[in-house]
């Protein structure tokens, strides 16, 4: 069995297939990986068989692939990097949290251990990344224990603050922003419009569907 790290290739697969399972409570097809990596079906089975070889998938025909315990401890510490390193990109260069996730994935493969436990203590251990996703700890383990729903679950007269988004793509962040929305924005619905699904926001205005079903909020109160 091979023993060797992954390549930063190998490693983008396990980070992909950990966020489909955890999307999606289980295996995870051929179909759905290869449209998450942008890869066609054929160069996605070939590096499912290197994954297996590897000891960091279980992959059988038709049934899916899920990550073993080796895999998943992998794909914990890649997206443990990406965060960190994000955070470092928005809060201390200045970069916009729409600009940061290509350089986070260039960053997330640089595999040290201790720099990324340096780079933890220097920002203060941080539990959420500049998107509001949960970072992982040293260990392994992902603690999150906000109840968040996305925003439009909310009823009429519910007030709540903006803790994470749906679409991290830069686009929507960049919508977003012209929106004065990020996180810690706290908002209440006036009033829900049936016919396209948009909300009056109190003091804020008109909110598409589309924005709302990509906010994840906590309920005030």
């Amino acid at each position: 069995m091979i023993t060797v790290q992954p390549s930063a290739s190998r490693e983008d697969y396990l980070k992909a297939i950990y966020v489909l399972e955890d999307e999606g409570q289980g295996p995870v097809s051929t179909n759905a990986l290869s449209e998450r990596v942008q890869a066609k079906p054929a160069s996605v089975s070939g590096m499912l068989k290197q994954l297996a070889e590897g000891g960091w998938v279980d992959h059988t025909a038709y049934r899916g692939v899920s990550l073993t315990a080796a895999g998943r401890g992998i794909a914990v510490d890649v997206i443990r990097r990406h965060r960190l390193w994000e955070v470092f990109l928005v809060d201390r260069l200045g970069f916009g949290w729409d600009e940061v996730h290509d350089l986070a994935e260039q960053l997330e493969h640089v595999e040290h251990a201790e720099l990324m436990n340096r780079l933890d203590a220097f920002l203060g251990h941080p539990a959420f990344d500049p998107h509001g996703d949960p970072i992982p700890r040293s260990d392994g383990t992902v603690v999150d224990p906000r109840r968040l729903i996305t925003a439009d679950a909310l009823l009429p007269g519910q007030s709540a603050v903006v803790k994470g988004v749906v679409d991290s793509s830069d686009g929507f962040l960049r919508h977003l922003d012209a929106l004065g929305i990020g996180l810690g924005t706290a908002f209440e619905v006036s009033e829900w419009h049936g016919f396209d699904g948009s909300a009056t926001i109190a003091g804020k205005g008109l909110w598409t569907a589309a924005v709302l079903r990509n906010l994840y909020v906590e309920i005030n109160g």
